[in-house]
């Protein structure tokens, strides 16, 4: 089914291509920490997609600090600006840009971050400037996001109809602006406590890795290798409790860490475990947002193939290596979560490959 055909693709940055909120963690944390303030959660998830001047402004006021918003920007941009080379791309967002750019689709950026700012973070990812036809930055605009403007300046220069175009956001704010300029909107959250603030996007994805090209007129993905999505490998790491069966770990986001693994990403993989007393093994590996309390918590579940035996407490390091699939829309996210036969069968076959075996192994386990 398709859901619109399209001509053009215009992607916001942060949040939707780069991971900058993993990279630039604990800034605002520390610098508040020197007035003896500690960040409110709730207002700044709110500040998430806005200009930074306005955002500048609501800190320097919601806090109390004794700065103007311009010293505020002065004393705390570079410590942004350090960290932004340490961004990562979002699981899939290398795929989805080399894919449609070597197909002639049009493509844009439109960010709430000044032009500077843009140019600077996408200069750290490989042949990113070339990819974009047009990229516009707030200050390229009378009106930023959630204004419709940067879209339809960004349409006017990719020479195509705003409805003609499909828009990628990851930010409530974002998809109002998107929604606002009449073209479709895709969004992919980053706010997953906050699903209902993107309802009036066309549509909602948990990951870019299930994009599929084929619902707006593109060319289809041909990359798939034995029923599994080659990807970037992300490493997960954590405690096992003793007595865990190797058929049914689950971890947690109090007792794991998943610093590689943006919030945008969910969904069954394939992958690699190494448990401290047991060494290697071929893993299924399911993770999700577990809603259900109003609060956002991970959690994965892991089957290690062909085992049979009781975990001690241990450690587990886990690399997915390939992808298989999309979590089923259920209201209990242990039932979305569970991990099928047929997830297992093409884990066993896919493993053996050297596109996924080479990791085994690897230096990317600790």
């Amino acid at each position: 089914m398709e859901l619109h055909r399209v001509s053009a693709v215009i992607f916001d940055l942060d949040g939707t291509l780069l991971d900058t909120e993993r990279a630039t963690r604990g800034i605002m944390k520390d610098f508040l920490l020197r007035y003896g303030k500690v960040p409110d959660m709730e207002k700044e998830e709110k500040r998430l997609g806005q200009m930074h001047k306005d955002s500048a402004a609501a800190i320097v006021r919601d806090y109390e600090l004794p700065l103007t918003p311009e010293e505020y920007t002065e004393a705390i941009m570079p410590l942004y600006r350090e960290r932004w080379p340490q961004a990562k791309p979002v699981p899939g967002v290398v795929r989805l840009l080399r894919h449609l750019h070597k197909h002639g689709v049009p493509l844009g950026l439109a960010s709430n971050s000044v032009r500077k700012h843009i140019e600077t973070k996408i200069s750290h990812q490989q042949g990113w400037k070339e990819y974009f036809s047009v990229v516009l930055g707030v200050d390229d605009v009378k009106n930023g996001k959630p204004s419709p403007d940067i879209f339809l300046e960004a349409a006017k220069r990719l020479g195509v109809d705003p409805t003609s175009c499909l828009i990628i956001e990851d930010s409530p704010v974002g998809v109002r602006a998107a929604k606002a300029s009449g073209a479709k909107v895709l969004a992919v959250p980053s706010l997953q406590g906050q699903m209902e603030c993107y309802s009036i996007a066309d549509l909602i994805l948990h990951s870019l890795l299930d994009f599929q090209p084929k619902l707006w007129g593109l060319p289809t993905f041909g990359d798939w290798v034995q029923n599994s999505l080659p990807i970037d490998p992300l490493h997960v790491s954590g405690l096992i409790e003793e007595g865990s069966s190797c058929n049914a770990l689950s971890i947690t986001t109090e007792d794991c860490s998943y610093d590689s693994i943006a919030d945008q990403v969910s969904g069954v993989f394939i992958g690699w475990a190494k448990l401290e007393a047991h060494g290697f093994s071929k893993a299924v590996i399911s993770t999700g947002w577990d809603l259900s309390l109003h609060t956002s918590k991970r959690i994965t579940e892991v089957h290690l193939i062909n085992s049979n035996y009781s975990v001690k407490k241990e450690k587990l390091q886990l690399l997915l290596v390939g992808y298989i699939r999309m979590l089923p829309d259920k209201d209990n996210i242990l039932d979305a979560l569970k991990i099928t036969e047929k997830d297992q069968s093409i884990a066993r076959a896919a493993l053996d490959l050297p596109i996924f075996s080479q990791h085994k192994n690897g230096n990317l386990f600790l």
